[in-house]
């Protein structure tokens, strides 16, 4: 059993949770994923990771809350216990690998897309922690939901905040954001890093080919069962089928056969609604009792 330590509202729908977990927290990676069960019935959610802390002994998690599964773990409350934490999985961000001097003659721009932040926040701060700057453009649909802008701040070199609706920060999407910065005040980036919804980081690759920047994407959005068992992650990348939750989540994004990807996402939707459906009506029943 995982005791949820810490529980916060990010913003609407979107929580964090640190969560007791002395094993995975020792062995986390940035780009790593967990999977979390509720109980011994519950739904096995991928999640990656937000934050760790190996001397504390926990690993942070942000959850936004969409779908059955996602609604009731909002329910679960700081001194609650989580069935299973299984963790690290996936393979970590590959700059893992290189080497510290020839990351700090690198440029690395994150584009981070809603929810997306929350496992660009570990990559940035790793960075920052071996000496590394980056910048980070964070997009978000308005103000109010916004997250992680004081984290990502603490640890980025400049930090440019975005908003669809101009409620705060630059006004238009994240991939606007980039041509603004390369196109328009002669920033040189030799790598992009975008983590967030399957369009937007399609759209954000889209532009970086044109700008010829080397582009890595996080697939996360499409695992299910996070063993490469069921299949769901299936991905082509420069032609290959590849399993996001084992020889991913971190891909080419250039390379990524995102038309494919997001109709693969929407295989489970309406199964998916189903049960949400089910799950608010017992809710309504019980609550009305």
């Amino acid at each position: 059993m995982f005791k949820i330590v810490e529980k916060k509202v990010l913003a609407p729908s979107i929580f964090l949770m640190k969560i007791d977990a002395p094993r995975v927290a020792k062995s986390a990676k940035p780009g790593q994923f967990v999977i979390i069960r509720m109980d011994e019935k519950g739904e096995r959610i991928p999640l990656t990771i937000c934050d760790y802390d190996k001397e504390a002994g926990t690993v942070t998690i942000v959850v936004q809350s969409m779908g059955c599964s996602t609604r009731r773990m909002a329910e679960f409350n700081e001194g609650d216990y989580f069935s299973d934490f299984v963790g690290p999985l996936g393979r970590e961000s590959e700059f893992v690998h290189e080497s510290i001097d020839a990351l700090k003659n690198k440029k690395i721009l994150f584009v981070a897309g809603g929810v997306g932040t929350a496992p660009v926040y570990p990559q940035v701060k790793w960075l920052h922690e071996n000496g590394i700057d980056a910048d980070v453009i964070i997009g978000a649909k308005n103000k109010e939901m916004m997250i992680m802008e004081e984290e990502l701040k603490s640890v980025s070199k400049n930090l440019y905040p975005a908003t669809d609706d101009g409620s705060y920060g630059f006004k238009g999407l994240v991939t606007e954001v980039i041509k603004d910065l390369v196109v328009n005040q002669g920033k040189k980036y030799d790598e992009v890093i975008a983590i967030g919804p399957m369009i937007m980081m399609k759209f954000v690759c889209k532009v970086t080919e044109e700008l010829k920047i080397p582009t890595i994407v996080s697939m996360n959005p499409i695992m299910v069962d996070g063993t490469g068992m069921c299949g769901a992650c299936r991905v082509t990348v420069n032609g290959e089928t590849k399993f996001a939750c084992v020889d991913g989540p971190e891909f080419d994004g250039h390379k990524v056969d995102f038309d494919e990807a997001m109709k693969r996402q929407t295989l489970y939707k309406s199964e998916e609604c189903k049960k949400t459906e089910s799950y608010e009506k017992n809710c309504k029943i019980g609550g009305a009792n």
